[in-house]
């Protein structure tokens, strides 16, 4: 009271922060009030408390989408916490920057906290998700969220880890170490590093009023676990009403999204605590958001937070690369790093048995690719030696198969091959081949573009013996006992494993990975690139071997994962909620979008085309295809030459426009186009009915101009007399679709959508083009026609390109549809896939039933 006499403002203003520990915003106003503090000084601190609201509620970086005008209580730590900055402190002893790694931490589990409850409301049943990505520091982030709920009075944090006992175990310890072993008499345990829950005997022991202490529980995602901890807190019930609890659901997509015995009971859960929030983390929420949203469900009807990718993180795009999105032009997004290596399609059935039958007494060959890689490990340790900085673990991951067998198949071969590799050191053979392959690697990703030193070949040699002898060879699956434990001293290990080494689980200080495991859903497969991380200190040293056709399935993942979170900062700056918008979900022709079992909610998109450029760049690349593909491109231009209002011979230019050509043209052509199969986007079907939807419905799209754009210094290629223009060259890339197919990646320029504009745009971004388009020509479309030399040499010489080499000239399409004036037409995308040919080998999830997982 003494404070509020003096007039001390930020006194006043700090004994209002207080009372945020015991009361809502709206109700700590009222006790000023009944402090007697004049009405001006109360809108003062309103007015303060309102700005730190703005403040969270604008940051930068996470963005959120929030259902309705949540309470921002939660402003950011105070001076007496303990348990964030327990966690800061750890960090910063960790080698974390305090700008930006903790404040951007600092401000993303800040915003996430604002967005829970307050833990003195009555009651609450909040529900949210936080969207990362795979190896990214999510642990961290819901680990600081947890200790600033603490901070606020949340007293039970119950943690879902995933299915299997490993990832249990290292959460626990995890939280351990950054939570409880900081302040330890702040803290009670239900469960321990070696022990799921059990039943305790005196639930007032817990949450009873003189039990000041949070109550951690960490625990797997099993049947019969959950079913006692329901059960327990049921009994418990009596001593929960004032007991504000936290549920993080980590790798929220696995199990948890309709899975028949798991889902209840989280559910079960939630409904003996009168005050409660659930928020899953996950970086494949593919699962989460195709939940009903007017089920009662875990459906993250309260909020959606995009974390920011972190700097320095090994990402999906940075990888791999990927495909632009609308609005972008290709020639601006990535090709990822020169990282990936191939495995040919011959070499998996000497890795994986072919069918089930197979199984019993496979022996795998270790192949010319399955050996490089190998080597290339050991060479990756023993350069990491010689540098003495990042991650003091080294591990390489084979992955082939789920099946634990076909893992122990593995260890006798591996183990030979380490005793062989060690005794022929001293061979010179032996020797040269491992230069030459340090050599090939370290020149395809130089060190200096990564700011780390380079390691000549003869600082190795030294290392190799002892990196050799150190190697462990380790089984990790659900049924070996020797599994992969970086507690007790640097590991260098080569792990063989399915399901216990593809989610959640960290890989410590992985460096190379040989991946060949198919499987049938977007998610599963993201979630199982565990090379995605950090790399401090060898940042160009990892390598990762998998087949074309993998690393183009991670590529279009990459491109939807990008396109998601696209969606969801544009929501966020458009008002909408949880509840108002659905994150669309872009298809492929070999991945579900998630297991079917979780899709049953989910409706078919609407695609509509207004406002986009569609464009090939796969192509296959016999002759036959080919040719098919240029007489219907001659067909068009005879065509349109018998339609057109106008021609405009640009020759000079490498183009030809036809002005007005009647839109059924266009459609008969992309009926006889062959667009390859793995060009979901590029659905002919799909896009004829679409101008055909605009043409009758608002009289739209009826007229197209035909355009081909080539290069005034190729060589010609015919379309009709008098219609010529030179070849373009477009490379595809080095990691291309296997034999028979090629991704150039990149077709239509930006100056390209504006071909048949007047005036100079040629110098306008790609948005100012689509303006202009929709001032000249609203209601026209533009098709472009591409001849692409067959050859085809990358030219500057780049890594990540080959020479096109198709056995004939390869025709491109690009697409330009016209913004509607009013709401745009739309046809059907289906999300669902054909798998009927494709072996999978789906995620086992039977362990969730039982106590052995």
């Amino acid at each position: 009271m003494a404070d509020f006499m003096t007039g001390d403002f930020d006194a006043m203003y700090e004994t209002f922060q207080a009372l945020l520990e015991s009361f809502p915003p709206s109700e700590a106003v009222k006790r000023l009030e009944l402090f007697g503090i004049e009405q001006k000084v109360i809108e003062q601190i309103r007015a303060r408390h309102e700005e730190q609201m703005i403040r969270i509620k604008e940051l930068e970086e996470p963005h959120a989408v929030v259902m309705g005008n949540r309470d921002t209580w939660y402003t950011g730590p105070q001076a007496k916490d303990k348990c964030w900055p327990a966690v800061a402190r750890l960090l910063r002893k960790d080698g974390w920057p305090e700008d930006p790694a903790i404040r951007d931490l600092d401000d993303s589990s800040t915003r996430v906290v604002s967005l829970l409850n307050h833990p003195k409301e009555k009651s609450f049943s909040t529900r949210g998700l936080v969207v990362g990505y795979v190896q990214s520091g999510k642990t961290t982030n819901f680990t600081s969220v947890m200790a600033k709920a603490a901070d606020r009075g949340y007293k039970l944090f119950i943690v879902l880890a995933g299915i299997h006992n490993g990832l249990r175990r290292q959460t626990q310890a995890r939280l351990v170490q950054q939570l409880v072993e900081p302040n330890p008499s702040m803290w009670s345990q239900l469960t321990g590093l070696d022990k799921d829950f059990t039943p305790q005997e005196n639930p007032a022991g817990y949450f009873g009023k003189s039990n000041r202490t949070h109550v951690l529980c960490v625990v797997k995602k099993n049947a019969t676990v959950l079913r006692k901890l329901a059960r327990w807190l049921e009994k418990a019930s009596d001593y929960l009403e004032d007991c504000p609890a936290l549920i993080i659901d980590d790798e929220a997509d696995q199990a948890t999204v309709a899975t028949k015995s798991i889902n209840p009971l989280i559910r079960d859960i939630m409904a003996t605590l009168p005050r409660s929030a659930y928020v899953g983390y996950t970086a494949s929420p593919f699962a989460n958001l195709l939940i009903d949203p007017s089920a009662e469900d875990l459906y993250p009807r309260d909020f959606v937070v995009n974390l920011p990718k972190p700097a320095g993180h090994f990402g999906t795009e940075v990888l791999f690369g990927r495909y632009a999105l609308d609005g972008e032009d290709q020639a601006d997004v990535d090709d990822g790093h020169d990282m990936i290596r191939s495995v040919p399609t011959d070499d998996v059935p000497c890795v994986r048995p072919e069918t089930k039958a197979d199984i019993d007494g496979f022996e795998p060959v270790m192949t010319d690719t399955l050996l490089r890689a190998i080597d290339y490990f050991w060479l990756v340790t023993a350069a990491r030696r010689v540098r003495g900085t990042g991650n003091p673990h080294s591990t390489m991951l084979i992955h082939t198969s789920v099946n634990t067998a076909v893992h122990n198949s593995f260890k006798r071969p591996l183990e030979r091959l380490r005793r062989r590799r060690a005794e022929t050191l001293s061979d010179v053979a032996v020797v040269e081949r491992l230069r030459s392959l340090w050599d090939e690697e370290t020149a395809r990703v130089p060190a200096e573009e990564f700011g780390e030193t380079p390691v000549p070949f003869e600082s190795l040699l030294t290392e190799l013996p002892n990196v050799l002898d150190s190697c462990r060879i380790i089984m990790d699956n659900s049924s070996s006992e020797d599994r992969l434990d970086y507690e007790n001293g640097p590991v260098v290990a080569i792990a063989v494993g399915g399901n216990t080494l593809s989610r959640g689980l960290t890989l410590e200080g992985l460096s190379v990975s040989y991946f060949v495991r198919s499987v049938s859903a977007y998610d599963t497969l993201l979630q199982m690139g565990r090379w995605f991380g950090f790399r401090h200190g060898y940042a160009d040293l990892p390598r990762i071997w998998m087949t074309d056709e993998l690393a183009e399935w991670f590529r279009h993942l990459a491109t939807v994962e990008t396109e998601m979170r696209r969606d969801i900062n544009v929501y966020m700056t458009e008002a909408e909620t949880p509840l108002t918008f659905a994150v669309r979900l872009r298809t492929h022709p070999a991945l579900r979008v998630t297991a079917a079992a979780k899709m049953r909610s989910a409706v078919t998109a609407a695609a509509s085309y207004g406002g986009r450029r569609v464009q090939t760049h796969f192509f296959h690349t016999d002759a036959e295809w080919l040719r098919g593909n240029i007489d219907a491109a001659r067909d068009l231009v005879a065509a349109s030459l018998a339609n057109a209002v106008r021609v405009e011979d640009r020759s000079a230019e490498g183009r030809f426009v036809f002005r007005n050509v009647p839109y059924d043209v266009v459609t008969d052509f992309l009926a006889t186009y062959k667009f390859h199969e793995k060009s979901p986007e590029n659905d002919p079907e799909l896009i004829n009915a679409y101008i055909r939807e605009r043409v009758s419905s608002a009289g739209s799209l009826s007229r197209w101009n035909v355009a081909i754009v080539g290069t005034p210094n190729g060589d010609p290629f015919v379309f009709a007399p008098n219609v010529a223009v030179g070849r373009s060259v477009r490379a595809r890339l080095a990691d291309s679709l296997g034999p028979g197919s090629a991704d150039i990646k990149t077709l239509m320029s930006r100056r390209d959508a504006a071909v048949d504009l007047s005036g100079d745009v040629g110098g306008l971004k790609e948005e100012a083009i689509m303006r202009e388009r929709q001032v000249q020509l609203p209601d026209t479309g533009l098709l472009v026609l591409y001849p692409i030399d067959k050859t085809s040499e990358p030219n500057p010489p780049k890594k990540t390109r080959v020479a096109l080499d198709a056995e004939d000239h390869v025709i491109g399409v690009g697409l330009v549809f016209p913004q509607p004036r009013d709401k745009d037409s739309t046809v059907e995308k289906y999300i669902s896939a054909d798998l009927s040919g494709v072996r999978i080998e789906d995620e086992d999830f039977s362990l969730v039933e039982g106590e052995d997982a």
